[in-house]
């Protein structure tokens, strides 16, 4: 089964210092028919302006990645994590039993746009956590940003779920080995790709379940960004 999410479709809610794309439902955008896909729960698309962003608030039992795309973030949380996150990098807060978090703009000049993440963990009331993965240069062959087991340089995530990106220039291609029992989200992060014969663009999401074989994802004009989710049912 394959399912469609494009970029058009989602969710947005503007704020003025804010405009968010929401591809599953999130805080003001609720959508029944979007509430997740397995245990990811939230990809929102934020665009943030100089110098504003979201002030300390509370999150329990979810695993939030942040992946900026442009400019830079800054992150504080009760854990004593913190720090700015740039283009390439990968930060992960563990919720667990409870964590209060601000997200800023680090630039007073620039506006950042950046990908948040939630996955639900296998287990609640976990202690909370935070990493950030340093910048990786992106190639034509999946990057693993996140596992279980902190393979390849991964940050560990409290989820049997993998994050992997890939950069594609015009006509490179990366191929993927889908396993039926898993579950599967690509969401296109930035540029156009061919996917199996489907053009996609900054936005569009594609999901499977119970599907088997090769995935082809290839680049179709300007650079593109791709991840990949790898999901337990």
């Amino acid at each position: 089964m394959r399912i469609e999410r494009p970029s058009a479709a989602r969710g947005r809610v503007q704020a003025g210092w804010l405009d968010s794309r929401h591809t599953f439902s999130f805080g003001q955008y609720y959508d029944p028919a979007w509430m997740g896909f397995g245990p990811l729960r939230v990809i929102n698309e934020d665009r943030v302006d100089p110098g504003a962003g979201f002030a300390p608030h509370r999150h329990a039992n979810m695993e939030i990645l942040s992946y900026v795309l442009d400019g830079g973030l800054a992150h504080r949380d009760s854990t004593g994590g913190g720090g700015v996150i740039r283009p390439g990098e990968l930060q992960w807060m563990s919720a667990g039993h409870g964590v209060e978090h601000s997200e800023f703009n680090a630039s007073d000049a620039e506006p950042v746009h950046f990908l948040q993440i939630w996955i639900q963990p296998s287990r609640l009331n976990h202690a909370p956590a935070y990493a950030q993965r340093a910048a990786t240069p992106l190639s034509s062959a999946w990057t693993v940003l996140a596992s279980p087991d902190g393979a390849d340089g991964s940050i560990a995530i409290r989820q049997d779920a993998r994050l992997r990106a890939v950069r594609l220039a015009d006509g490179d291609a990366a191929a993927f080995e889908r396993d039926p029992s898993r579950l599967y989200w690509l969401h296109v992060a930035r540029g156009t790709v061919d996917v199996d014969g489907q053009a996609l663009s900054a936005g569009d999401a594609l999901g499977w379940a119970d599907e088997a074989g090769p995935l082809s994802v290839r680049g179709a004009g300007s650079d593109a960004e791709v991840l990949l989710f790898d999901l337990p049912r």
